[in-house]
This record gives C-alpha cells, structure tokens and sequence, in this order.
C-alpha cells in the first residue's frame, strides 16, 4: 500500500513572533486558508487513505497537529523526543509503516512548503509511486526547475533521462551544496541542476535495508525500537532509543551514496516559504506594494508586510520596507532588508530571560 509522510517538527524562527517553539510556521497559515500542515495532507487525500497517513512531529507540537489533522489516525503522528534531522525521523515511519505493512511505499514531504497545483503534485506523485512499484530499489527524489540563482537550496545535477513519459525522470550525476551567488547563476545557465526541495518516494523496505547498509549504528537504534513496538512499550522505547540515534539528513545518510538514485523533474511550482519576505511573493501586494493581512490603515506607506490578528488595527505613516507583525502577546518591526536576522531577536531575547516569546 501507499503511505504518506509528512515530517512536521521543524522551528520555522523567521517567522516569529507569529511562529513559536510550540506554533511553528507549518502550523500557521501563511499562504490560502489552510495552515501549510493541512494543505500538505490535503495534496495527498485524493489517492491516500487517511489510515496510511503518518506525521512526525515533536512534543511541544503534537497537541496543535492532532488538533489540524482530526483525520489522522491518532497513532499514525509520530512524536519525536529529540530532534534528530531527517534520517531517524524517516527511519522512524518506516519501521512504524513497516509494522502494519511489509510492502509499503513511503511518499515523504515536508510540512512546511507551499506547492501549486494540487493536480500537479498528485501527478508528480503518482509517477513516482509508479516508479517504485516497478522498481522497488528506487529511490525516487523531486527536482524543482531554478527560477533564480538561489544560494539557500541544495542542488541536484541530473544526468541522462532514463525513461520515456511524463514528468520526466533523470539518473543523479551529483548533489550539490548551497552554492555562493557566481556558482548559482553557473548552475541555472547550464540548466541540468535542479533545486532538492526534500520530497522522496521508496519502499520501506527498502530505505530500512539502505540505512542497514549505511548507518548500521542507526539501524541498530531502530531495530530496538521496532522490537519495543512489538511487544507494547511503544512510548518508553522510543524515549530510551530514539535519542541516541545519530543527526544526519536523509540525503547525507542514505540519497548521495546509494545506487538507483532518480530524479523526477516536479511538475509543480515550489517554494519553501522562508522568510517573511516569502508572502508578497505568495499572497500578493496591493497598490503601494504592500502585503496585507488583517485590518490596516495606511497611509504613505509602500513596500511593507502587515500582519495582525482579531480586531487589532495596525495603522502606519510615511513607511518604507518594512515588516510589521502583531500578535497577541508581541509585535515585530523591522527593515525588510534584515528579514534574514530575524533569529538575532530570539537570541537576544534569550540572553534578558524573556524565554516565554520564543
């Protein structure tokens, strides 16, 4: 069977005050009427059964998740008790999917990117599952077409095409670091490197039997975990084991040294929603080139990013640039052009014992 994947336990610091440890910004809604965790597992019901729907999360945000998503099975959200990168997170479903369904197929996404459309992702989707079925040792990655020499992403360089139909799948000549800006715009020149936007299909065997090979030490972690499950200690044996396992990515784990490694050309629009500087892009801008969400009254204001919450009005005069969130409890001014240091105020805010805002 097929099986959904959503890895939700990420921080989302750029986006604060609005994303907290305990409402990161996969729980917000930042682009449509639906928080991205909720779109994530909306682009997945059409040909995914609600029972093979999984989410790893974390603690702190296991509550707010089970409260967005009433349609998945309680003991599919997987609660991490320390944050541990994408390999044991991964590894973690595979052993859960593995319990219940020796054949599975694991489609894995993050939670927290904004994908269009819907109609499109399902195809990429279902290409991919087609891929593993007929090929059970692929593992089937998605690259994004580079609009812009971004420096923030890792990249793929494809080789040749493998197969004919659409989308359009690639063997991996190689994985490339973030590049700096020259190294960037070389690469979307060339136009053979994709952006990695961390979303994978394989079977679950399969990605067990790799991290077996790779990450014996992980898989060992992992074994103990599955053979806890088994006889009923869950919750204590995941607390004891998953710890201890080894913070590695995915892609540093198993996807740069295995064998049938693919990429598939993503036929979607992508973006990973990084920082507030995201919105004008995602949600648009009005007149004045400003982004709007909740009331406001501006005036001589251009080029700015206004959120706010309830009834609060955010009125502005003679602003240029700038980002300007409120919410209940904290509110955000700050150069748009420093969108990036955003994280500077969670350190500062640290350093005078104001730990309850983050």
């Amino acid at each position: 069977m097929l099986h959904a994947v959503i890895m939700a336990g990420g921080s989302g610091t750029r986006f604060w005050p609005q994303s907290r440890k305990s409402m990161p910004k996969q729980l917000l809604r930042l682009a449509g009427d639906r928080t991205m965790l909720q779109q994530s597992l909306d682009r997945c019901t059409s040909w995914v059964d609600a029972a093979n729907s999984w989410v790893v999360t974390n603690e702190i945000q296991a509550v707010a998740t089970r409260e967005q998503l009433p349609a998945v099975p309680a003991e599919n959200i997987l609660i991490e008790p320390a944050a541990r990168n994408t390999a044991p997170c991964v590894g973690l479903a595979a052993i859960e999917i593995l319990q219940k369904d020796p054949d599975g197929i694991m489609f894995v996404m993050p939670a927290d990117h904004v994908i269009q459309t819907v109609e499109g992702f399902t195809r990429g989707a279902l290409r991919a599952v087609e891929v593993v079925r007929k090929s059970p040792e692929s593992l089937v990655l998605f690259g994004v077409t580079p609009t812009f020499p971004s420096t923030g992403y890792g990249y793929i360089e494809r080789g040749t095409q493998i197969e004919d139909g659409t989308p359009r799948l690639y063997s991996v000549n190689a994985f490339r670091e973030k590049p700096h800006l020259s190294l960037a715009e070389q690469y979307l020149r060339e136009g053979r490197f994709f952006w990695n936007c961390g979303i994978f299909c394989w079977s679950a065997r399969t990605i067990i039997r790799l991290l077996e090979q790779h990450e014996p030490e992980m898989h060992a972690g992992l074994m103990r975990i599955q053979q806890g499950i088994a006889e009923g200690r869950r919750e204590a044996v995941i607390a004891e084991e998953f710890p201890k396992l080894k913070s590695i990515s995915i892609d540093y784990a198993i996807l740069e040294r295995a064998q049938n490694v693919v990429v598939q050309e993503a036929p979607f629009l992508w973006d990973d929603v990084g920082s507030w500087l995201s919105l004008p892009r995602l949600n648009g801008v009005d007149s004045d080139q400003n982004t709007i969400d909740g009331l406001f009254c501006g005036v001589d204001t251009h080029g700015c990013i206004v959120r706010t919450s309830g009834s609060h009005l955010v009125a502005t005069l003679g602003l240029r640039n700038l980002i300007i969130v409120h919410t209940e409890d904290a509110t955000l001014v700050a150069d748009a052009s420093h969108s990036e240091r955003i994280r500077d105020v969670l350190v500062a805010l640290e350093k005078q014992d104001l730990k309850r805002f983050l």
